[in-house]
């Protein structure tokens, strides 16, 4: 069966999704193809269920902390699969939704794995329990857009099958007494606090000198530092040497520092490669970057003109809301107002992107880091603020709330902010968009504070 189609999507994640349906939307006739689940990563072994996963692991510090105001909270109990199977519904409900959303727009599903057979032709296929394939469609496209995602990358020592990812952890049957975990960004460390949340004993071990590399020097450091507060085993400068499964299905692994420990999971937390196997790249001369990314320029083309690209896979932000912002340029160009004229494509703003870190506490950012701002624009003012939240002034525990303000001193701009605390995440999105329409310390500093908030600390600062 061969269709013909003004616009050819592979990959039905965020980026895809909503590219497919706001072209359908113009009147454009598009095709999606997606071989797993509707939604991507995100919906399905990323944010979404992750959040889930974060908020049931939080009761145990909020059981903990109800004692100081009164309550009388018995020892709790805490049922993992229940708490999987509740997401596991919610997840389901939201590939139903995400699907109507496509059909509603007039966009053709298929199931299957798409692959390029040149660069007009997307070619559907198949895998049956034999794990032979078979082609179900040919799809012409006028326009074909490459948004497969990214995948989980996999350790390179001996026993590295024993790990497990990102893509496996929301399935376990069973919660871990003990847990591994390898790495220093998002994944790694939202996980630390979700098994340590939820009673396990953690640890986690990351090659670099310090968690989250790329963020402000000062959240690096109190993180870090929470962190460990609140039980997480944390060795930087470390790494995995090798895995060895033992035949009660415990884990012995070796790290390169020659420590031997025992444990009962591992989960590589390493960071996520470009979904590229089995796209037919090479059929349709598609070209890669230097870092194995799909290449594309400022309006998302590869160096074929009727194939574009978008979202993890040509590895700029990797965040769902960018993706989306991505689609939403691409559209514009293809099938809106930069339709037949190139002189109206529009490109996105990757500036001042804000962004939440769902650790325990939270972590939220936006704009430049210290050492970016002075690189940047030379003379920058720094505002600090370090403070116990009302809450713990009653539970008696020392967490506390960090802020910091920084201000471009010739232009009193606040290119900066990056807190660490309480629902920060929350909190941002205002003050981002403060931050994206230029606003001053002057601005800040004559905005009314919510009182009793942590947010009045960002318009009291001296």
């Amino acid at each position: 069966m061969q269709e013909t189609y003004d616009f050819v999507v592979i990959g039905a994640g965020s980026g895809g999704v909503r590219a497919a349906r706001t072209a359908a939307g113009l009147g454009a006739k598009v095709a999606i193809v997606e071989s797993r689940y509707l939604g991507g990563t995100c919906v399905n072994v990323g944010c979404v269920p992750k959040k889930m996963l974060v908020y049931g692991s939080q009761f145990s510090e909020q059981f903990s902390s109800a004692k100081g105001f009164g309550w009388g909270v018995e020892e709790p109990t805490f049922d993992w699969p229940e708490l999987i199977r509740k997401k596991d519904a919610q997840i389901e409900r939201l590939n139903g939704i995400y699907q109507n959303l496509l059909e509603n727009s007039g966009v053709t599903l298929y199931r299957g794995y798409g692959r390029l057979l040149d660069t007009a032709t997307v070619s559907v296929t198949n895998v049956d329990p034999n794990g032979s394939t078979k082609e179900t469609a040919q799809l012409k496209g006028k326009y074909i857009l490459l948004a497969p995602g990214g995948w989980p990358r996999q350790p390179s020592v001996p026993g590295a099958e024993h790990c497990i990812t990102s893509n496996e952890i929301f399935y376990l049957e069973q919660l871990p007494k003990r847990a591994l975990i390898v790495g220093g960004g998002y994944i790694a460390i939202e996980f630390a606090g979700i098994l340590n949340g939820l009673g396990v004993d953690t640890r986690l071990i990351y090659r670099g000198e310090q968690l989250i590399r790329g963020f402000d020097e000062d959240l690096r450091t109190e993180l870090t530092a929470a962190m460990q507060a609140r039980g997480v085993q944390i060795t930087t400068q470390e790494d995995l040497k090798s895995i060895v499964k033992k035949s009660d299905s415990t884990l012995t692994v070796e790290l390169k520092s020659g420590e031997i420990l025992e444990t009962d999971l591992v989960l590589a937390a390493i960071g996520r490669v470009p979904n590229l196997e089995g796209l037919g790249l090479d059929a349709a001369d598609v070209a890669l970057n230097e870092r194995g990314f799909i290449q594309v320029d400022d309006y998302f083309r590869t160096n074929q003109e009727s194939i574009f690209a978008l979202g993890d896979v040509i590895g700029r932000v990797a965040l769902t809301p960018v993706a989306i912002r991505e689609a939403m340029v691409l559209v514009h160009n293809l099938f809106g107002n930069g339709a037949n004229n190139t002189d109206q494509w529009i490109t996105p703003d990757y500036q001042n992107i804000p962004t939440a870190l769902f650790s325990q506490p939270e972590l939220g950012t936006v704009g430049l880091t210290e050492d970016e701002a002075k690189k940047a624009h030379g003379e920058i003012e720094v505002y600090r603020s370090k403070f116990r939240p009302l809450k713990h002034s009653i539970t008696g525990k020392e967490e506390k709330t960090f802020m910091k303000l920084i201000v471009a001193k010739e232009s009193q701009r606040v290119v900066g902010l990056h807190m660490i605390g309480d629902d920060v995440g929350e909190m941002l999105q205002g003050f981002s968009v403060a931050i994206k329409m230029g606003a001053t310390k002057a601005d800040f500093d004559a905005t009314t504070g919510i009182h009793p908030t942590a947010a009045e600390e960002l318009v009291t600062m001296r």
